[in-house]
């Protein structure tokens, strides 16, 4: 696996046993947790657009406004970068999207447009070549472009030590208080090829409630 992308789909068990292997701490929460499937982001500038509009706020606000969103494109659900052409202000604005990412919106839109992003051929480009590129956009930052690589494309071994959830997950599985993410990322080391994997069950972790502390506490 390591050599390849991740396939939609139940994540492999060998996977899961050479990250037991690997770390010890980890491995008791795959069966406390169960198997976790892989389910790919796509189209990938709709994957974006999802990405941008999430942005800072809540999971629940975030679904709103990308279905109202989506819903004003000439193919509603499948928004293509010509929609942010055509939407003016006052349509977005009453999807919910705010004046900051209307204009990240339509960064992205005529980014996807012109190279180096137009004619990439995404899997059989390096990670940082697509980091530069994506991060050169207005609004895009280094985590979304990470979160890209993993949700979307497939890539194994993605692991951000900026994303809060996953240390919070991290310092469940080591028992520690906090890290920091420089640490976190050196932390992460052991679970390469399969960062991807780990970080996944990581984010699970970090909110993982065990029954037997749901019930005392209903």
């Amino acid at each position: 696996m390591s050599e390849t992308l991740l396939k939609k789909g139940r994540i492999p068990e060998e996977v899961l046993r050479e990250l037991g292997r690997r770390d010890p701490k980890l491995k008791p929460w795959f069966a406390r947790i169960g198997p976790l499937e892989y389910r790919p982001q796509r189209p990938l500038f709709r994957a974006l657009c999802r990405a941008i509009i999430a942005q800072q706020v809540s999971n629940k606000a975030a679904a709103s406004m990308i279905r109202q969103c989506f819903e004003l494109c000439d193919a509603p659900g499948r928004p293509k970068p010509q929609d942010f052409d055509r939407l003016e202000d006052e349509a977005l604005q009453g999807a919910g999207i705010s004046r900051q990412k209307r204009r990240y919106l339509r960064a992205l839109a005529e980014a996807w447009r012109k190279p180096p992003i137009k004619g990439m051929v995404f899997s059989r480009s390096g990670e940082e070549e697509i980091i530069q590129a994506l991060t050169a956009v207005t609004g895009i930052g280094r985590w979304t472009a990470q979160m890209f690589l993993l949700f979307s494309l497939g890539r194994p071994d993605i692991f951000s030590g900026d994303d809060l959830a996953l240390r919070a997950g991290l310092c469940r599985v080591d028992g520690r208080e906090s890290i920091r993410p420089k640490e976190a990322e050196l932390r992460a080391a052991v679970w390469a090829p399969y960062r991807s994997v780990a970080s996944l069950y990581l984010w699970r972790i970090s909110h993982w409630q065990d029954d037997s502390v749901a019930s005392s506490k209903s």
